[in-house]
């Protein structure tokens, strides 16, 4: 199985990068790591000019749109912030997840492409316990769920999260990496 591992958190100290060498060591992943790339998540007019035919700008886009293409498995490992993803990620999946390559229109909707994707884990950290995301917050990971990663063809998507990540002890936070070892 290709596992693709997705991560873009700009403190190389953090947690999240503490998952992602737990699931180094599990698996044989491909690591996209948008802050070591220095991956612009910015929409800009050389990357709208060809956004609606499915083209871009940026090399990056072409480098990531091969890997997920030969993509089984993506882990994606992500802090929320304000409710929702942090401004790199949403750039990602403005700029690589064209039309074209991750979705199609027919008949007024979109069906997704990237159907070699068979198990999307989205694994998040934040202040906020989980229930208080999917309750009181809008719940911004069901709409990427059922919406954007629908759209796109990602199946079998599953949510783990760690909340409290402040104030968690280290009992916790190594119970944690020893699940997401089990589910990587």
């Amino acid at each position: 199985m290709n596992t693709t591992v997705l991560i873009g958190h700009p403190y190389p100290k953090s947690y999240n990068y503490a998952i992602l060498e737990r699931v180094k060591e599990k698996t044989n992943a491909t690591v996209i790591n948008l802050i070591e790339d220095n991956f612009n998540p910015a929409m800009l007019s050389n990357d709208l000019a060809g956004f609606s035919r499915g083209n871009f700008a940026d090399p990056l886009v072409g480098k990531y749109q091969n890997i997920l293409s030969q993509t089984d498995k993506l882990i994606i490992i992500t802090p929320i912030w304000w409710y929702g993803l942090p401004a790199i990620y949403k750039g990602f999946l403005d700029k690589v997840m064209l039309k074209g390559f991750s979705y199609r229109e027919e008949s007024g909707r979109l069906v997704g492409t990237l159907n070699n994707i068979k198990e999307t884990i989205l694994i998040t950290t934040a202040e906020s316990p989980k229930w208080y995301i999917k309750y009181f917050a809008s719940n911004p990971i069901r709409t990427l769920r059922k919406r954007v990663f629908k759209d796109m063809g990602l199946k079998n998507v599953k949510w783990v999260h760690l909340g409290n990540i402040t104030k968690t002890s280290d009992k916790n936070r190594n119970k944690f990496l020893d699940y997401v070892e089990r589910i990587s």
